[in-house]
């Protein structure tokens, strides 16, 4: 799983680079947020505003300090170790990332919910998959470990989707987003790994 994760999330990368930066992809962005727009439906609309309230980094961070607590109660330090840098990791590199790349958001009338900061890459979705990945390797023995892969794979999807529709994001910030938390917590489990005797 490391190696199809960490594959997939340098193709996601490039896909999403390239998008930015080559004119005639770019217009896939731009078409993508247009056509959200216009089937906007108020279910979906109700939906995407408490994804966006869910997948924000205060929500984010309370998630993250319930897991640690309940994984305290097992002495699974290892595994605090692990979430904590993961999560704070992922924050850190979303919010660089959006200061040095600077790419302004779809235009404001096509937003549904507040956004913050710029658009490259997408928060939530960095977010989301950073909480995902880190629940498939956490549970990696867990005898439901493929109910656990199948739920956070539908939570990252489902989150992604949800910030394009919303008009916070064009698609390309969402792969993005999605690739980062992928090789990020990728090679972080893997280092992890490596030392174990430093996570003790």
């Amino acid at each position: 799983m490391p190696k199809l994760l960490l594959f997939l999330g340098c193709f996601l990368l490039a896909i999403s680079v390239l998008i930015l930066n080559v004119p005639q992809l770019a217009q896939f962005d731009w078409t993508a947020v247009q056509w959200m727009h216009q089937h906007h439906l108020n279910s979906l609309n109700n939906l995407a505003a408490g994804l966006s309230a869910a997948g924000g980094m205060p929500f984010v961070l309370f998630l993250a300090v319930l897991w640690c607590l309940r994984l305290a109660w097992y002495k699974k330090y290892s595994d605090i170790v692990f979430i904590s840098t993961g999560i704070i990791g992922s924050i850190g590199l979303a919010w660089l990332l959006k200061c040095l790349i600077s790419r302004p958001r779809p235009p404001e009338m096509y937003f549904l919910v507040k956004t913050y900061g710029d658009s490259f890459p997408s928060g939530h979705s960095l977010y989301a998959a950073a909480l995902g990945c880190l629940a498939m390797y956490v549970y990696r023995r867990h005898s439901k470990h493929a109910l656990i892969c199948l739920l956070a794979s539908a939570w990252i999807l489902l989150m992604g989707v949800s910030r394009v529709y919303a008009g916070a994001h064009y698609p390309s910030d969402v792969l993005s987003g999605w690739s980062i938390s992928f090789i990020w917590i990728t090679l972080l489990y893997w280092l992890m790994a490596r030392y174990p005797s430093a996570n003790k």
